[in-house]
């Protein structure tokens, strides 16, 4: 895993800077052009919601972006913190398999 120090930056916050800011769009604007709730959309702006499959695909179309961008950036920062918030998955041990039984990537 390629070690990063500085966390990425959650989706919310690029939502927030690169199209809310500038179109002039408020949250309940936007959550009403996506079909979602202004608290839904209020979470994922404020950090403390993350965009889901379905979020993806609407902000996707709202914006003419891809859905892999939006759940890209979740999964970017959820993996680092998952990294860096806990140690416990450094304790597995890898498994051993039989010579017999390598897969073929």
């Amino acid at each position: 895993m390629r070690s990063r120090k500085r966390a990425p930056t959650h989706p919310g916050r690029i939502l927030n800077s690169h199209y809310l800011e500038p179109l002039s769009l408020t949250i309940t604007e936007l959550a009403r052009t996506l079909g979602v709730s202004r608290k839904t959309l209020s979470k994922i702006v404020n950090e403390r919601g993350s965009v889901t499959s379905d979020m993806a695909l609407r902000l996707s179309r709202a914006f003419d972006t891809t859905p892999e961008l939006w759940l890209n950036l979740q999964r970017n920062y959820d993996l680092w913190h998952a990294a860096h918030d806990s140690k416990d998955w450094r304790r597995v041990k890898p498994v051993k398999m039989p010579a017999d039984a390598q897969m073929h990537t």
